[in-house]
């Protein structure tokens, strides 16, 4: 019996929100019927139908090149065999409007998929048809796996100038005559001299393979790849252009790979046009003057087009060229420029794609941002929240700020401050806490371990809630809530200064500081709010293990401890509810040493502790009081 393989956790999500659509992507490398991802359905026209223009223009970038919808999902209050044929109605109309090559969509099967309590699945054989029936479901167990080694990432990067005449007394034609140029340089893709190398996107290595040039390429924009023919290993050829996309995979090639799309093998294709190519005779430079038949003006529009399409590994590369890299730069290059037409004489916008690979989502998705918005405008901020809508991401977290974008050139580096590369997340790895039938509540995310002596800087014996207070702020830095480099000692005692909490005369001094001013900092530097828990003794803090579980699990912030004794950042807790035992994973700031992870563990600077040891030993003292600062995740995108 035929069956539909689920890849995405994602699609189950919906069921409990009012009725609604998503599509199903799937990809042409991939087996029939093969679901990827979901993309929900967010515009509707006046009758809360699809609105299908609006839906297609976003995904025709949203999209890479290689994925496609294969039908339908409805939530709907029953999972009935009429709701299954509304959606892969709906599916089929959508796609029809995707796709260049519409009458070649008949053969291809639609998923419709309703999801009434339970999710069930139907599939229609063909375009015309109007039966399905149903199939049964099967889950992979690690879709990461099934995408990423059977696939790569093809990325093409194509920055372009177009120079414009305009007549000055008909600005209106400007319009026009871009849309020619436009036209004109996609024309040049398909030129007999362009040539497009192939190079794989790794750092220098002799092991690597030399870049190819592939000409000749068949460039009519046929992006139909049911009837290629994928090569194995063995299917290399003379010839480059029949040569397969693993020819520059690397990865695979290694024991144990890490499957995702940020370790995806990763291929460099450039378009070059080699203007004196088979010249007849030689010949001295020549230039051409065209005369204006009146008065006109010069504008140049500048376009940063930048694309990335999954392909098979056995995929040629004559295809890949021809049916992947080329559509996507001719989709991409025709939206950026319908953006730029309304406001081309003024100030017009200034566009750049970026490719996300947020969490929950296999495979990374385009997105075409306007740089004259900062991103905490409105109009940004508005963009980002659909986004997150139709990806089903949650809308208080900044998963598709610029600063999460992917980042192919290998250099881009995002210390928490200037000149350091500190170590990040010592805790993983650490063995168990001891605590029988626990359940373990971690920090979410990466910080930096801040301690004693960084920076040159010698605040041994007093600067340990300083340090606290720069891993938290390195966390909320490297999750992309703020973009300020992380204070030094002398800046922290500056802003409580400038507050009104300390006297001038703070500035410099070796005054230590608690859980109170380190909120005070926060809400200035950051805007971020705090939660203060106040303890008289050390022995009540068990008491709190579960809401301090709790706040791991919702917001997800280090810790800090503070009060009458020396400051140190929690960054878990292991619980057993049913027995009260507990223990706390604890980031000392108060180690000296070099940043060696090993000798950090070894020595106990991070790692697990519990309210009282095997020696009957207290790690939180009875006869002292301690303040505990919860730092709040901001509510944003």
């Amino acid at each position: 019996m035929e069956y539909a393989t689920v890849l995405c956790p994602k699609l189950v999500l919906y069921k409990n929100e009012p009725a609604g659509l998503q599509w199903l992507i799937g990809s042409p490398f991939l087996p029939p019927l093969t679901i990827v991802s979901t993309l929900k359905c967010i515009h509707t026209d006046s009758s809360s139908s699809p609105d299908y223009t609006r839906e297609s223009e976003e995904l025709q970038t949203l999209l890479l090149k290689g994925f496609h919808v294969i039908g339908a999902l409805i939530v709907a209050n029953s999972n009935d065999e009429k709701n299954a044929g509304e959606a892969i109605t709906a599916a089929r109309r959508l796609r029809k409007l995707l796709s260049v090559e519409s009458e070649k969509l008949d053969n291809q099967e639609t998923i419709g998929a309703v999801a009434g309590g339970d999710v069930r699945f139907f599939v229609s054989k063909s375009e015309s048809s109007t039966s399905f029936e149903c199939v049964d479901v099967l889950y992979e167990d690690d879709p990461e796996k099934y995408v990423w080694e059977r696939g790569c990432l093809l990325r093409c990067e194509l920055p372009l100038k177009l120079p414009i005449y305009y007549p000055v007394n008909k600005p209106s034609d400007s319009e026009s005559i871009l849309q020619r140029a436009i036209e004109a340089a996609v024309a040049k893709f398909k030129d007999p001299k362009a040539a497009y190398m192939v190079e794989t996107i790794s750092k220098a290595s002799s092991e690597l393979p030399q870049p190819v040039i592939i000409r000749g390429v068949d460039l009519d924009f046929d992006t139909d790849l049911s009837n290629v023919k994928l090569l194995g290993e063995s299917g290399h050829d003379s010839d480059a252009k029949f040569l397969p996309c693993s020819h520059f995979c690397l990865e695979s090639k290694k024991g144990s790979p890490e499957y995702s799309a940020e370790h995806a093998d990763r291929i460099q294709v450039s378009i070059l046009l080699n203007s004196s190519e088979k010249s007849q005779k030689t010949t001295a430079p020549v230039a051409e003057y065209f005369p204006a038949l009146e008065e006109a003006r010069s504008l140049v529009v500048d376009f940063k087009l930048e694309v990335l399409c999954y392909a098979a590994k056995g995929l040629p590369l004559m295809h890949a060229v021809s049916k992947l890299i080329i559509p996507g730069l001719v989709d991409q290059f025709n939206l950026v420029g319908k953006t730029v037409l309304p406001n081309l004489l003024g100030q017009h916008p200034q566009l750049h794609p970026y490719h996300f690979n947020p969490p929950g989502v296999l495979h990374p998705i385009t997105v075409i941002y306007e740089l004259n918005y900062g991103e905490t405008e409105m109009k940004q901020v508005e963009v980002r929240k659909s986004l997150h809508l139709r990806l089903g991401l949650p809308c208080d977290r900044p998963l598709l700020r610029i600063a999460n974008a992917l980042d192919f050139s290998g250099v881009r580096s995002d210390p928490t401050r200037k000149g350091t590369a500190l170590l990040k997340d010592v805790h993983m790895g650490i063995p168990s806490s001891g605590v029988s039938g626990g359940s373990v509540s971690l920090v979410q995310g990466s910080y930096e371990y801040c301690h004693y002596l960084q920076d040159g800087f010698n605040d041994s014996g007093w600067g340990c809630a300083y340090r606290s207070l720069q891993t938290i702020i390195s966390w909320f830095r490297l999750q992309h809530y703020t973009s300020i480099d992380v204070p030094l000692h002398r800046e922290i005692q500056q802003s409580l200064v400038e507050i009104g909490d300390k006297d001038p005369s703070f500035i410099g001094s070796r005054e230590w500081i608690g859980a109170i001013e380190l909120s005070f900092v926060l809400d200035k530097l950051l805007g971020v709010s705090c939660k203060v828990m106040n303890f008289r003794s050390g022995a009540e803090l068990p008491e709190k293990c579960r809401e301090l579980a709790l706040h791991f699990e919702n917001q997800g912030t280090p810790i800090m401890i503070g009060g009458g004794v020396l400051a140190y950042t929690l960054l878990g807790v292991d619980y057993n509810d049913a027995s009260g035992d507990c223990a706390f994973l604890i980031l000392d700031p108060h180690y000296t040493g070099n940043d060696e992870h090993k000798k950090i563990v070894n020595g106990g600077w991070c790692g697990w502790k519990k309210a009282v040891d095997s020696k009957g030993k207290s790690f939180f003292l009875h006869d002292k009081f301690y303040n505990l600062l919860l730092p709040q995740r901001p509510n944003m995108v």
